[in-house]
């Protein structure tokens, strides 16, 4: 499998970090900025955490791809309870 855009800034490429949605030319985890996010921590600090590897319209692009992808798979988390 080659590297696949999932956005203009996220992709997943198996030859990094085994394939999970990092931003473009890092190896920066979507999933730690969400969870960065979910914690609280302003968009500004998040940056800033990254020493200026992500933007502010990488960071909306993630949470973009996380609200489509709660939209697509909803009903399959309420009847797995």
């Amino acid at each position: 499998m080659a590297s696949k855009a999932l956005g203009s800034y996220i992709v997943a490429d198996p030859a990094i970090c085994h394939g999970q949605p990092v931003f473009r030319g890092t190896r920066i985890l979507v999933a730690d900025v969400l969870e960065q996010l979910a914690s609280g921590m302003s968009w500004e600090a998040i940056i800033e955490e990254w020493h200026g590897a992500l933007t502010k319209q990488a960071i909306a692009e993630a949470v973009r791809l996380a609200q489509e992808a709660l939209a697509l798979h909803a009903s399959q988390l309420v009847s797995a309870k």
